[in-house]
């Protein structure tokens, strides 16, 4: 076990599905401090308030919490897509409202809900609506972060299980090679003004997580993981391996050259934080 595995008896903090991290600034509001945040949040048909996502760890730098996880799944012709939560109409204030939730996701006993990715103006992107028309394609984008992208996709391509063959040996000359094979892309971003960026990883170690917990089991397959690739600090892209990254102990590990935040790709904790809400319509 590392240095950065062992935290404080005290703190309660647990790897994958065990505790909440990341609600510090929201664990000492009570039942009424709570309801007004989330008042203040919400506007109809909009979500957002307090919300607990996965994500890959936050470990180091100012960002106040991980990037919050994408469920992945394989088509029959070993495309990778990001799962979209249900689309359904609900009531909130009298109102009929879509909004995208999937409780019980996939049987690991968790709710699977946009909201996760309402931060960093995300939440006002198309691609965010409930409703929006889109095969959930991973995608590589114009300018891949690997030469390995851009060498296999042109832009628009759809990411395939084929192109990660060489996973266990994959390097890019950062850090230790052979620990996964990376990719960046977008995600539900086609004929939209705006891109959702995404990163996804092809590793052992991620097969390994998802043979002892339950929301993984069911958020990974074939060893592949994904994430909405906006740092929580100030939005800005990371990128896993990065050139630069070894200075800050970040060789193996997102690491966000903008302000130095640094996140674990194999590490997914739950996270507590208050989503925006999406712009009435």
């Amino acid at each position: 076990m590392s240095e950065r595995d062992k935290y404080p008896a005290q703190s309660g903090r647990r790897r994958f599905v065990k505790g909440v991290v990341g609600g510090a600034a929201l664990a000492g509001v009570g039942a009424t401090g709570a309801a007004a945040i989330n008042s203040a949040t919400q506007s109809s048909g909009a979500g957002g308030g307090s919300t607990q996502a996965y994500a890959i760890e936050n470990v180091a730098g100012p960002a106040p919490r991980g990037m919050p996880q994408i469920p992945v799944e394989i088509d029959d012709e070993g495309y990778l897509k990001g799962v979209w939560p249900e689309v359904k109409t609900v009531k909130q204030g009298g109102v009929s409202v879509q909004i995208a939730e999937t409780e019980d996701f996939k049987g690991s006993g968790e709710t699977y809900t946009t909201e996760w990715f309402q931060f960093c103006g995300v939440e006002s992107y198309a691609g965010i609506e409930p409703g929006y028309d889109s095969e959930n394609y991973f995608r590589s984008g114009s300018n891949p972060g690997y030469e390995w992208q851009s060498e296999a996709y042109s832009e628009g391509d759809r990411l395939h299980v084929d192109d990660f063959s060489d996973y266990q040996e994959w390097g890019n000359g950062v850090g230790d090679p052979g620990l996964g094979k990376p990719a960046t892309g977008r995600w539900r971003s086609e004929d939209a003004e705006d891109t959702i960026p995404i990163q996804v990883i092809k590793s052992e170690q991620v097969i390994e997580m998802a043979e002892e917990d339950p929301w993984l089991e069911a958020s990974t397959e074939e060893g592949f993981i994904a994430w909405l690739n906006k740092c929580t600090h100030f939005c800005c892209v990371p990128q896993y391996k990065n050139e630069g990254s070894a200075k800050f102990n970040a060789a193996n590990d997102v690491y966000c050259q903008c302000h130095q935040s640094v996140y674990d790709p194999y590490s997914i904790v739950q996270t507590l934080f208050v989503a925006r809400p999406r712009p009435s319509d």
